[in-house]
């Protein structure tokens, strides 16, 4: 067994109710293949229809929406209009949080949960029990900061 597919049979299971179609497991793959990326509905059409050219953006999209309900994928939006999406990251209780370039648009992951105290005196304080939170920093990267010199 391929690499790949061994990753594969490991989504297989959020499967039951739902087919997963040739366009569906190319996608998917997709996903797999860029592990950390944050990938717009565009991209992610280019890479799915280098595996399989049956697919065009209305099945990227309803995959998109089927995948983000199976809760395999995470719509992630950096206030720049367009909606990216990365995968779930089972090992995790919460998202990892985001430095965003302005310039480059450059998305740097943040493997910290530095909110982690904070959480605990909210759900102490308001009896309040949190399931997830999202933290975005937006400036300018290394790379984008140099070139202002």
């Amino acid at each position: 067994m391929k690499k790949d597919d061994h990753k594969l049979k490991e989504y297989e299971h959020k499967f039951k109710e739902h087919k997963l179609t040739p366009q569906r497991k190319a996608i998917l793959q997709v996903f797999l293949e860029n592990h950390g990326g944050h990938l717009s509905a565009e991209e992610i059409l280019k890479y799915a229809q280098e595996k399989n050219n049956d697919i065009g953006f209305a099945t990227v999209y309803r995959a998109l929406d089927l995948f983000e309900k199976l809760k395999i994928i995470n719509r992630v939006n950096f206030g720049d209009g367009r909606s990216r999406y990365e995968l779930v990251q089972r090992e995790m209780k919460h998202h990892h949080h985001h430095l965003v370039c302005m310039n480059c648009q450059r998305i740097i992951e943040v493997m910290d949960s530095l909110l982690h105290e904070l959480e605990e005196n909210i759900e102490e304080e308001h009896n309040f029990s949190i399931y997830d939170h999202r933290l975005e920093f937006y400036g300018y990267c290394e790379d984008c900061q140099e070139g202002e010199d």
